[in-house]
């Protein structure tokens, strides 16, 4: 985070207004700028035209037109020599020091700095003290600018300075943050905060917002850096101030949260608004060197080749060595990235540690870590060792995230070196310090994407599992890392009037962009409504889903792994087959009768692609009318069916017999339409994200009280017919329908539900998946909403499009619809995977509510109604496209 702060004025007799422009500039900038601009075209002398090109050059800095600044404080600094005064020209010295070297001319920068030293005194000394802090600290020189701000902490502080004493409090807080001094920062962030309190200066005020939300990050409270950015970009905004420090460090908070694709899009967005106002050097360094890390994490490494040399180039020119070598790091770590490893990368990896090292930056264990991979992989297992070495240093300090890099450091030297079981137990402690840090977070999108930081770690332990042929450890460990991060439910802010509020205007919006959306030749002020509804929709979005990333972590995880023994004696004369992908092969394990046996099955590749075909033509099907030929479709349909078997179970499906089967599939192999598989044809299916998942499922309790809801929302071609087809079937009913289907209604009623059917249309948001919702009367039923839930229905049916489909996030996690209610207690959920053929879904749901009525689960009542509309291909189609989740 960087804090800007501004030249200073001496009080001299008879100052007139003039003299509150530089302490305005950094208040209400544009204001001062207008200000300076009426001073000039009023020809005044020296003194004051000085003090009103001083202020102009302050504010052109801060809006990021630092050549511009630059221009304008040279012109002060002529105008102050006329004065006579040393220290007026002094105090513009020390602006035109600090925009010299935002420019990129940091000799000439520092230069001036030490010409404003030989003029001042007192303290004036320490205001250009503390101004030479700042810009030694955006240099990365960081002894050198704390030895000047503790200087100008101590003078100022006597003097009673109020507005100095604050900004050099400030600036020596980024300091402390930069040296890994977390507590020394927060408490000058805060001393900071109360001296501007004094004062009227909000600008430098919002930098404390900004500074404290850096002690959040460093020590691994991403929600509050979340808040406090938001915080402090909403005291920024309206003073039309370029945010660019706010998105350089929203970009690493996204980084560490596992948001790599958001990260890139605010660091794209940043990048070309730097661009456009021409921004000062010093930080377009620092924002192309985040640019090229996210575009790293995102999966570009051109593009982060790109920026990463751009960030390189700059650094050079304003001669930091602490941003040169972090340039350096970023660039070697994209070259591996796009490959191969080569004699050269290996010397430039070695070269970046030691630079890294020389600036005493925390990034060196990153930096070695990447340069023993990259000897590894070139057999120079000497040189890997020692890289790893010392980038396992950091596995029992600092942050989680940097302790886990320095586990799978250890795990990584332990399997170089043949040691499994040094190796698995790295890997564990590396994956224990990460579940702590993922439970920190409230929001079960966070903790989803946050699961990609112990990929590598599960991989390595799956891997050698694998090779050793030992099922039982592959089972603990393929359990130890899937879907554990929706183990316990997020937190539900039934208490957030704001969220509340913002979910139901952008119901209010949807309903209207819906009813735009019908008209087929929508007049001109009609374009105009939907591009306004379209801009409110984005906006309330980003507004709901800010303010869920904010949310804390309240519970702490059960027990994610499922325990073998306890598995087996849960599945009785059932089965369960987890399978796992391990390095692009799909594996089997076969669980029941008090064994667990490994086979091995097809490629990933294979088992996505005849699933990508098996629900082509089920859509077609689905989307079919009278009189349509189907047969291609069943055609593809049919041979879909043994490829999906083969690439999924292989040898394993001919061990499965016709007892009810658990699949727990990969989480990008999820959306499998499993009744189509030969050997799954006459077995009672139901599908987990991971054992420990369905045995939580199988342990849920039913309410005492067996409460039907039925509800149905608007715009169905069948008005939901099978609704009150099978109302009939329960005693204790209730419809909802019309106005009174509302989110808030149909909400409350499925709380606590003993059964909960809704026909709705169903949106699939694969942008952003706990978007995805159930068409109300009122407008959309969001994930975000279901989160509010005190108590899930114990059993829901979703006879809604797409209902099924998630998004696969974090290493082997599931985001949308259904995966938000299997954690809030719900133990079944029937739900498409395809859209549905609308008139074919009264028949198939009313078979399946007939079967329910009998006694049956869920599952074998999805069976025996696959089974009883087996002679009707568009009936049995429409039922295949269905899929069980859960256990009950």
């Amino acid at each position: 985070m960087s804090n800007v702060a501004a030249a200073g004025r001496v009080a001299r007799p008879g100052a007139r207004d003039v003299d509150n422009l530089l302490p305005l500039a950094l208040s209400r900038p544009r204001e001062a700028l207008a200000r300076a601009r009426e001073v000039l075209a009023g020809q005044p002398d020296a003194q004051d035209a000085s003090v009103a090109h001083q202020a102009a050059g302050i504010v052109l800095r801060e809006f990021g037109d630092v050549h511009a600044a630059v221009r304008e404080v040279r012109e002060a600094l002529r105008l102050s020599r006329q004065t006579g005064s040393s220290e007026r020209e002094a105090d513009v010295l020390a602006t035109l020091g600090v925009a010299l070297v935002y420019a990129g001319h940091t000799a000439d920068g520092l230069a001036t700095f030490d010409r404003a030293l030989r003029l001042s005194r007192g303290v004036l000394a320490a205001r250009v003290l503390e101004r030479r802090g700042i810009v030694l600290t955006a240099l990365g020189r960081y002894p050198a600018a704390l030895r000047d701000l503790n200087q100008a902490v101590a003078v100022l502080r006597r003097a009673g300075d109020e507005l100095w004493t604050a900004r050099s409090l400030n600036a020596r807080g980024l300091v402390y943050v930069a040296m890994g001094l977390p507590a020394r920062a927060d408490e000058d962030f805060r001393a900071a905060e109360r001296w501007f309190a004094k004062t009227s200066q909000v600008l430098d005020a919002s930098y404390t917002v900004l500074n404290r939300a850096l002690v959040a990050f460093s020590s691994g409270d991403l929600p509050a850096a979340l808040s406090l950015l938001d915080e402090a970009a909403s005291l920024v905004r309206p003073l039309g101030v370029p945010v660019t420090a706010i998105s350089v460090d929203r970009c690493a908070v996204l980084l560490a949260a596992g948001l790599a694709d958001d990260a890139l899009a605010e660091a794209g967005a940043a990048v070309r608004e730097m661009e456009r106002i021409r921004g000062r050097s010093t930080k377009k360094a620092e924002l192309l060197l985040m640019a090229a890390n996210c575009a790293l994490a995102a999966g570009q490494p051109e593009t982060a080749i790109d920026w990463a040399n751009a960030a390189h180039r700059l650094s050079r020119s304003h001669q930091s060595a602490w941003w040169k070598a972090h340039a350096a790091g970023a660039l070697v770590q994209a070259r591996y990235a796009a490959g191969p490893a080569t004699a050269r990368l290996l010397r430039e990896a070695d070269r970046s540690a030691v630079g890294l090292e020389l600036v005493g930056s925390a990034d060196v264990a990153r930096a070695h870590l990447l340069a023993g991979r990259v000897a590894l992989d070139l057999g120079r297992r000497e040189d890997a060792d020692r890289h790893f070495l010392a980038a396992a240093q950091s596995r029992r300090r600092g942050p989680a995230l940097s302790r886990a890099s320095g586990w799978l450091s250890e795990a990584l030297r332990a399997e170089a070196a043949g040691q499994t079981r040094r190796m698995f137990s790295a890997c564990g402690y590396g994956l224990a310090v990460l579940e702590e840090h993922r439970f920190t977070l409230g929001a079960s999108e966070l903790r989803a994407q946050a699961t990609a930081h112990g990929a590598e770690l599960a991989a390595l332990g799956q891997r050698h599992a694998v090779r050793m042929h030992r099922p039982r450890l592959l089972l603990a460990w393929s359990e130890r890392w899937r879907a554990t991060a929706l183990a316990v439910p997020p937190v539900r802010p039934l208490a957030d009037a704001d969220l509340n509020a913002d979910l139901a205007a952008l119901r209010d919006v949807m309903k209207r962009l819906d009813k735009t959306r019908g008209q087929d030749h929508p007049a001109a002020s009609v374009r105009r409504e939907q591009v306004r509804l379209e801009h409110e929709r984005k906006r309330l979005e980003g507004a709901v889903r800010g303010r869920v990333l904010r949310a804390h972590g309240a519970a702490r995880p059960g027990r994610a792994v499922a325990r073998v023994p306890e598995l087996l004696d849960e599945l009785g004369s059932s089965q369960l087959a987890e399978i796992i992908a391990v390095d692009g092969s799909l594996y089997v394990l076969l669980c029941g009768a008090g064994r667990v046996r490994q086979f091995t099955a097809g490629r990933a590749a294979d088992a996505a692609r005849a699933a990508d075909f098996s629900r082509f033509a089920l859509r077609r099907l689905a989307r079919s009318r009278p009189g349509d030929d189907l047969a291609s479709a069943l055609a593809v349909l049919a041979a879909a069916g043994p490829k999906l078997q083969a690439a999924l179970l292989g040898p394993a499906a001919r061990y499965l017999g016709d007892k009810p089967v658990v699949i727990v599939p990969p989480g990008k192999l999820q959306t499998i339409p499993w009744g189509l598989l030969p050997a799954l044809r006459d077995c009672v299916v139901t599908v987990a994200p991971s054992a420990a998942a369905w045995m939580r499922a199988r342990r849920v309790r039913p309410p005492s009280r067996r409460r039907v809801i039925l509800a149905r929302g608007p715009g169905l071609v069948t008005d939901g017919a099978e609704v009150p087809a099978v109302a009939g079937f329960y005693d204790d009913v209730t419809m909802l329908a019309g106005g009174h289907a509302t989110a808030a209604k149909v909400l409350q009623a499925l709380d606590g539900a003993w059964l909960a059917h809704i026909a709705a249309h169903g949106a699939y948001r694969a942008d952003s998946p706990l978007f995805s919702s159930l068409r109300m009367h009122d407008g959309p039923l969001t994930v975000y909403d279901f989160e509010q839930l005190h108590s899930a229905p114990y059993r829901m049916v979703l006879s809604s499009c797409d209902s099924a489909v998630g998004v696969p996030a974090g290493a082997d996690e599931l985001l949308g619809l259904v995966s938000s209610l299997l954690p809030l207690g719900t133990a079944g959920i029937i739900a498409a995977l395809v859209p549905l053929n609308d008139h074919a879904t009264v028949p198939v749901m009313v078979g399946l509510h007939r079967q329910l009525r009998a006694g049956r689960t869920l599952a074998e009542s999805l069976s025996h109604t696959r089974h009883a509309l087996s002679g009707d291909p568009i009936l049995q189609a429409t039922a295949e496209s269905l899929v069980m989740l859960g256990a009950a």
